[in-house]
């Protein structure tokens, strides 16, 4: 794992997503760029609703943290899951309650939930946030039903494009992002709180995405087709490294005896 160094304090911190270029707090759809995001949205939230569905087939409540603009929580709420989410920024809070019946919170009630109260907790692009990692493991563990389920998406700082973007690489997002990950650290970070690793999946559309991020920010313009390319090379490379630029682990709560 590599962490960005120095970090920014807790208070200043928020002052990095006050930004109307951060799209995932806003709807926006101001360009082709952010147009072709919202449509590969609307495919890779079809797909997160399939991933919880078939981890938790009978009770369904699910937490998700740093819900954003609220669209994952509103797909499943229309598939019959109670919902809940954890946003901090108010613009982006209000656009989600409108979604989900008001039931986006700020921060602090993510330490104020009953344990074993959800059967899913998910951080989509969430986790690589927080500060104080073992803390947060921790208390996702001890928010989740017995034989609950976590679900993290991240970034992967040991991909194709990674290396390919280097200090380029549109992923590391410092200072926002204070963690980078690997598979191995997740797994371990898992382990330190008795949590295990069930399986690891790709996020095919995230090397597209961030390549063409990439390029803009090692040339100054959105070079549409080398950024398409790389992302295709990177998740060519992948097929038999594992090394996707941004993966999906589905991690299970264990039982205490």
């Amino acid at each position: 794992m590599l962490e960005t160094f120095p970090q920014p304090s807790e208070s200043k911190l928020p002052e990095y997503y006050k930004s109307e270029d951060y799209i995932s707090h806003t709807d926006a759809k101001r360009n082709v760029f952010e147009k072709l995001y919202h449509l590969v949205k609307g495919i890779a939230l079809k797909r997160k609703l399939k991933l919880i569905n078939s981890v938790s087939q009978e009770s369904k409540s699910v937490l998700d943290v740093g819900c954003g603009t609220g669209d994952f929580l509103q797909v499943a709420l229309k598939a019959g899951w109670a919902i809940t989410g954890i946003e901090p920024n108010e613009q982006a809070r209000a656009i989600a309650n409108k979604k989900t019946n008001h039931s986006v919170f700020e921060t602090e009630q993510l330490f104020k939930f009953e344990a074993n109260r959800f059967d899913v907790i998910t951080l989509w692009h969430v986790l690589e946030h927080l500060p104080e990692l073992e803390a947060h493991f921790d208390l996702f563990n001890k928010l989740l039903k017995p034989d609950g389920v976590l679900i993290i998406a991240v970034p992967n700082y040991k991909s194709f494009d990674a290396n390919l973007y280097k200090q380029f690489w549109a992923a590391y997002d410092v200072p926002r992002h204070l963690w980078h990950f690997s598979q191995t650290s997740i797994k371990k970070l898992a382990h330190k709180v008795n949590m295990t690793l069930l399986s690891t999946k790709p996020m095919l559309f995230d090397a597209f995405y961030v390549s063409l991020l990439s390029e803009k920010y090692k040339s100054g313009s959105m070079n549409y087709i080398k950024g398409f390319w790389n992302g295709f090379r990177s998740n060519l490379k992948a097929r038999s490294s594992g090394e996707y630029s941004s993966l999906i682990y589905v991690i299970k709560h264990q039982k205490t005896k």
